[in-house]
C-alpha cells in the first residue's frame, strides 16, 4: 500500500515537472488572445439574401486560415459561429490590412494553364526550362512535342471519360502511372494526355488527374523565369487577367483569364469515390449553356492545345491558389466529370468540398471591425495576473490558518495543478492554435474555488472521522473514500455547466468555459493522484501528531486527536 502511494505521488510530481520543463525548454507558452495582446477583430457574414451552405462557410474558414497563416500573423483565432465567421488577428493594427487579409470570395474559377514550373531561387539568370522538365508545344500548329517531363503533382491531372490513371493533385510526391487503356491519340503530331477515355452509363464524362505532367509554350514565344522567388502569401485573385498563381504543392502556374466558374457544377454533386481502383472525384455538370456549354468550351481549348491553353491543363482556382490542374483528355463532356489520380481519401474529399463550394459560392461581407489597442491588452493582462495572485494568496493563507499543517498539501497541490494547466495551455496553443484570452484567465481564476472546494470536502470529512474516535491513519483512508464521491459529483456539475456554456455560447465566453472545464478535470486528476497519497502518507508520519494539526481547537477535539494518533 505504501509503495503504491509513493509511486502515485512521485509519478504526478515527475509528470508535472517534466511537462513544465519540456514546454519551457522548447519555448512553448500560452498564446495570448486579442484582448490581451491587442489587434483587430473582424466579424464576417454571408451577403444579405445570398444562399449558402454550411460547407461553403467551413471552406471559407479554411481559406481565411490559410491566407492569414501565409501572412505570418501570430496565433490568429478564426471561429465559425453559426452563420458568422469571427477572425481575431493579434498584432494587426491597420483595419484595411485586416480586411484585405480576410477577403476571400469562396468562388471557384476555371482557368486555362499556360505552363507550370517549380521555382528555383538560386538561379541568377532567366532561362527556359529544358526538356527534362516541360513539354514544348509548337505555337504554329498547336501540336505537342514528344518531349515530356514530370514536375510536382498539382499540374498533372487528367480530365476524361473514364478511370484514367493519374497522379494526385493535392500534395505528395509526383507519381505518373501509365493508363490501362489507350490515350486519345498516340501520333507525335497530335496533343496527347495521360489517362483514358470511356463512356459510363451512357453519359460522357471527363477524368481529371492532378500530377506531374506540365507543358510550356514554344520557347520562342514563352519563357519561364526560374529566378522568380515565390512568396508565402497567397496572391489576390483577379479572374479577368492572366496571372501567376501558386499550387497547393509549391509549383507556380501561369494561367489565363477565367473562362468560367464553379457554378457550372451541380450543387452538392461532387463526391469522393473509388474510380479505377483509386480515390477520385465525380462532379455533375449543369445542362445547357451555363453548365456544359461553358465547361466544354474550355475543355475543347485545352484538349486541342490551343494558344489559350497550350499545356492541355485546366486549373481549378480558389482565392488565389490552384487546387487542381487536370489535363483534359476529351474534347467535350455530358452529364459529369471525373477527376482521378493517386488521391488519398482525404485529398479527394478536399477537392470535392472545393467543387461543391464553387457550385454555390458564398460572398462574405464585413459586419463589424473592432480595434483592440495593445496597451489596453497589456493592462488587462497585468490586472488579470494581479487579481489571480491576490486570490491565490488569500486562499492559501486561509487554508494554512484553518487547516494548519495540511495547508502544505494545498500549496503543493496548487503548484502541481498550475504546472499541469500551464503546460496543457502551452501545448494547445502550439499544436491546436488555441489562445488564452481574458475570459479564459477569468475561468482559471474561478476554477481556484473549485479546486479549494475539493480540499475542504476532504479535510472536513477527515476531521469528522477523527472526531468519531478513529485514528488519523484510518480516518484518512475512510475520509478520502467518502469525500472523493462528493468531489466527483461537485466537479461533474462544474463540467456539465462548462460544457453547456461552451456549446451554447460564442466568442470569448467559450474561452471561459473551456478553461473552467480544463481546470476542473485537472482538479479531479490531482485530487486522486496527489492529494490522496500525500495525506495518507502524512497521516502515518509523526509530522501529523499534535493537538492542532487539523485546526481542532476544542478540548474534546484535542483529546480525541491525541488518542487517535497515539
Amino acid at each position: 500500500m505504501r509503495r503504491k502511494l509513493i509511486t502515485s505521488l512521485l509519478g504526478i510530481i515527475i509528470l508535472a515537472a517534466a511537462l513544465l520543463a519540456t514546454n519551457i525548454g522548447l519555448g512553448y507558452k500560452p498564446a495570448l488572445g486579442l484582448d490581451l495582446r491587442g489587434g483587430i477583430s473582424v466579424t464576417l457574414r454571408p451577403a444579405p439574401g445570398q444562399p449558402y451552405t454550411p460547407e461553403s462557410l467551413d471552406l471559407a474558414v479554411e481559406r481565411i486560415r490559410e491566407r492569414v497563416d501565409s501572412q505570418g500573423v501570430g496565433e490568429p483565432e478564426i471561429l465559425r459561429q453559426d452563420n458568422a465567421i469571427v477572425v481575431n488577428l493579434p498584432g494587426v493594427n491597420d483595419q484595411q490590412d485586416a480586411l484585405n487579409l480576410v477577403n476571400v470570395t469562396g468562388k471557384v474559377y476555371l482557368r486555362p494553364v499556360q505552363y507550370c514550373y517549380t521555382p528555383t531561387p538560386t538561379t541568377t539568370e532567366t532561362s527556359v526550362p529544358d526538356e527534362s522538365s516541360t513539354t514544348a508545344v509548337g505555337t504554329a500548329t498547336t501540336t505537342a512535342s514528344t518531349a515530356t517531363t514530370s514536375t510536382p503533382n498539382t499540374a498533372d491531372a487528367t480530365v476524361g471519360n473514364s478511370t484514367a490513371d493519374t497522379t494526385s493533385g493535392t500534395g505528395g510526391p509526383s507519381r505518373r502511372v501509365d493508363s490501362a487503356s489507350a490515350s486519345p491519340t498516340t501520333d507525335e503530331s497530335t496533343a496527347t494526355t495521360d489517362g483514358s477515355t470511356s463512356t459510363t452509363g451512357g453519359a460522357t464524362s471527363t477524368t481529371a488527374v492532378d500530377g506531374s505532367s506540365t507543358t510550356t509554350a514554344d520557347a520562342s514565344s514563352t519563357t519561364v523565369d526560374p529566378n522568380v522567388t515565390t512568396t508565402t502569401a497567397l496572391p489576390y485573385s483577379d479572374p479577368t487577367q492572366a496571372q501567376t498563381l501558386p499550387t497547393r504543392d509549391g509549383q507556380i502556374c501561369s494561367v489565363g483569364p477565367s473562362g468560367g466558374d464553379g457554378t457550372v457544377f451541380e450543387k452538392d454533386s461532387a463526391q469522393a469515390e473509388i474510380i479505377g481502383g483509386g480515390w477520385g472525384v465525380t462532379v455533375g455538370l449543369k445542362g445547357g449553356a451555363s453548365g456544359e456549354g461553358i465547361w466544354n468550351a474550355l475543355a475543347a481549348q485545352c484538349y486541342n492545345g490551343e494558344s489559350a491553353c497550350p499545356s492541355h491543363q485546366l486549373a481549378i482556382e480558389l482565392d488565389g491558389q490552384i487546387q487542381s490542374a487536370p489535363t483534359v483528355n476529351a474534347p467535350s463532356f455530358t452529364g459529369n466529370v471525373q477527376i482521378t489520380g493517386k488521391f488519398s481519401r482525404g485529398e479527394a474529399s478536399k477537392l470535392a468540398q472545393v467543387l461543391n463550394s464553387g457550385a454555390l459560392p458564398v460572398t462574405l461581407v464585413a459586419e463589424q471591425v473592432e480595434n483592440v489597442s495593445a496597451s489596453l491588452g497589456k493592462d488587462s493582462l497585468r490586472a488579470a495576473l494581479i487579481a489571480g495572485a491576490i486570490g491565490i494568496g488569500l486562499v492559501v493563507l486561509f487554508m494554512i490558518f484553518y487547516y494548519r499543517r495540511l495547508g502544505i498539501v494545498v500549496i503543493a497541490g496548487m503548484v502541481i495543478s498550475g504546472a499541469l494547466v500551464y503546460s496543457m495551455t502551452s501545448l494547445i496553443s502550439r499544436f491546436y492554435n488555441g489562445v488564452l484570452s481574458l475570459s479564459g484567465i477569468a475561468g482559471l481564476i474561478v476554477s481556484i474555488g473549485v479546486t479549494i472546494d475539493s480540499y475542504v470536502v476532504f479535510f472536513e470529512r477527515l476531521k469528522d472521522e477523527v472526531r468519531g474516535g478513529r485514528s488519523l491513519r484510518n480516518s484518512a483512508q475512510r475520509g478520502f473514500r467518502a469525500a472523493f464521491r462528493t468531489i466527483l459529483l461537485a466537479d461533474a456539475v462544474s463540467l456539465i455547466g462548462a460544457a453547456v456554456l461552451w456549446y451554447l455560447s460564442v466568442g470569448a465566453v467559450r474561452g471561459f468555459a473551456f478553461y473552467l472545464g480544463l481546470s476542473t478535470v485537472t482538479d479531479i486528476f490531482v485530487a486522486y493522484f496527489f492529494t490522496r497519497p500525500a495525506v495518507l502518507l502524512l497521516a502515518r508520519s509523526k509530522f501529523m501528531s499534535g493537538s492542532s494539526v487539523l485546526g481542532l481547537h476544542t478540548e474534546t477535539d484535542a483529546v480525541q486527536l491525541s488518542g487517535a494518533t497515539s
